[in-house]
């Protein structure tokens, strides 16, 4: 996990206690160092108590924080008082920083209402907050309107916090990679490559037929080669796939790697259907796993639009995605269903993964050349869902994101499966079908709707559906 930094900007008012500036500046820096969290901010040499309350105080931080531009993920706004609003506003206009911004305030306590230590930062976030507005920048609230630093509330605060600004950052500069054409026979996959690049997301492009060029042209004693299997044999139990298999896997990902770090690609979408089988004779899933695994997504049949949002989730949880179908009913309970791929899931979500075929492809293609497809069950546990996509005829980009549950109910079925449970699932679909979205969704082992949400809405200005949204 990479280390993150936060430009902070202590807020204070003169007819206000110091010592409270002084606490709060303590307490910060013991959460940033249980968060290993790098702070950016004024100290005592720069401004009284390291705070904000002039102009003068204002230009020192907006340069600092400037001068750090490249490093700073994010803002926090701490109020342990009223604080100085248009010294937080002009902060940061003179620093020109684009990132998001989370405005916090001390809580006054019931039996502390006398001169010595009452703060009116309930009220000062109010002010701080209109200036922001007033200033056209974005900005994030704590779920409590004021609450102590050292709160756990806060602490999740800050952490979800922490997730926007990784989805933000990341998404507004990725580098994608297309293998490929998509499938015909799906229009579903289709995007608009200039409504991503607009929103800072790159696509680069690759024949198949370059890479499987390429790769034939590798040698089967290559070291290289030697070196793919041994880690995928190490990987996934791969004692039901061929040699020959192992061997044409490992030279294709010896050729998208290569290609990958050429570019610069943090991010790929294959077309693993159909020429793969007709002209290659393998399922190159178990690659696409392992790529996922290593947190550089990989999303089937060129679904460009879904590998953005497997890296969305990614970066809210710093926890693997994988790309799923929203496949089947679960019998008569209305609120679970099952997701499924012939698949490529990364190791993350199959306890039991082992290298197999893809019997439905199979039954067209031949079920030998599917060899490298994944097979493996999800455990119980949490699930963070969504989907990114392109609507071309309105010109923007939409989205939905929840949270549910995966279950250990019985599934009976090859490839790589789960049972999820989701509240309110029939009204989910309704929105997904009426919206016309994708079957494909993106997973991730953990509960991070919120950051997601917050970060593709509020700071990239997508439309976003968060399906049971949390009041607070």
């Amino acid at each position: 996990m990479r280390k993150m930094t936060l430009g902070v900007v202590i807020g204070n008012r003169d007819f206000f206690p110091d010592h409270l500036v002084g606490e709060a500046r303590r307490d910060l820096i013991k959460l940033f160092g249980e968060l290993a969290v790098d702070a950016v901010w004024l100290d005592e040499t720069q401004a009284k108590l390291g705070a904000v309350e002039t102009w003068a105080n204002a230009k020192a931080c907006g340069e600092l924080f400037a001068a750090n531009r490249a490093r700073i993920d994010g803002v926090l706004v701490c109020l342990p008082n009223f604080g100085d609003e248009k010294g937080l506003a002009d902060s940061l206009r003179l620093s020109e920083l684009n990132v998001p911004i989370l405005v916090q305030a001390c809580p006054d306590d019931l039996d502390a209402f006398g001169l010595e230590r009452r703060r009116d930062a309930f009220c000062g976030k109010i002010s701080a907050c209109n200036n922001l507005r007033q200033y056209g920048f974005k900005y994030s609230l704590t779920r409590d309107h004021t609450v102590a630093i050292g709160d756990p509330r806060f602490r999740e605060d800050l952490v979800e916090f922490l997730g926007v600004c990784r989805v933000v950052k990341g998404l507004r500069k990725v580098r994608i990679g297309a293998v490929g054409a998509r499938p015909n026979a799906f229009n579903t996959t289709r995007y608009s490559e200039k409504l991503l690049e607009a929103a800072g997301i790159s696509v680069n492009t690759i024949d198949l037929s370059e890479v499987f060029g390429t790769a034939q042209a590798i040698g089967s004693g290559d070291v290289r080669v030697k070196q793919r299997i041994e880690q995928m044999m190490a990987y996934a139990d791969a004692s039901a796939a061929p040699d020959e298999a192992l061997v044409k896997m490992a030279k294709f990902a010896i050729v998208v790697d290569e290609w990958m770090l050429s570019l610069g690609l943090t991010a790929t979408a294959i077309q693993c259907w159909s020429s793969m089988q007709k002209n290659y004779g393998v399922n190159v899933c178990t690659i696409m796993s392992m790529m996922s695994e290593q947190m550089l997504p990989s999303a089937c049949e060129v679904d460009i639009a879904g590998v953005v949002s497997m890296y969305a989730l990614q970066l809210a949880s710093e926890r693997p995605s994988a790309l799923v179908d929203w496949n089947n009913n679960y019998g008569k309970d209305p609120d679970k269903c099952v997701f499924f791929h012939c698949g490529n899931w990364a190791k993350d979500f199959l306890p039991d993964i082992r290298i197999g075929t893809a019997p439905i492809l199979g039954t067209i293609l031949g079920e030998e050349n599917t060899v490298g497809a994944l097979m493996g069950r999800t455990a119980a546990g949490p699930v963070t869902f969504g989907r990114v996509s392109t609507d071309d005829g309105e010109g923007r980009i939409k989205a939905y994101v929840g949270e549910g549950m995966f279950t250990d109910d019985p599934l009976e079925t090859f490839g790589t499966k789960a049972v999820v449970q989701i509240p309110g699932l029939p009204k989910l679909l309704r929105h997904i079908c009426r919206n016309g979205f994708e079957h494909h969704a993106a997973m991730n082992g953990a509960h991070c709707a919120a950051a997601v949400e917050e970060g593709l809405g509020n700071y990239l200005g997508w439309e976003v559906y968060w399906h049971g949204a949390r009041e607070i």
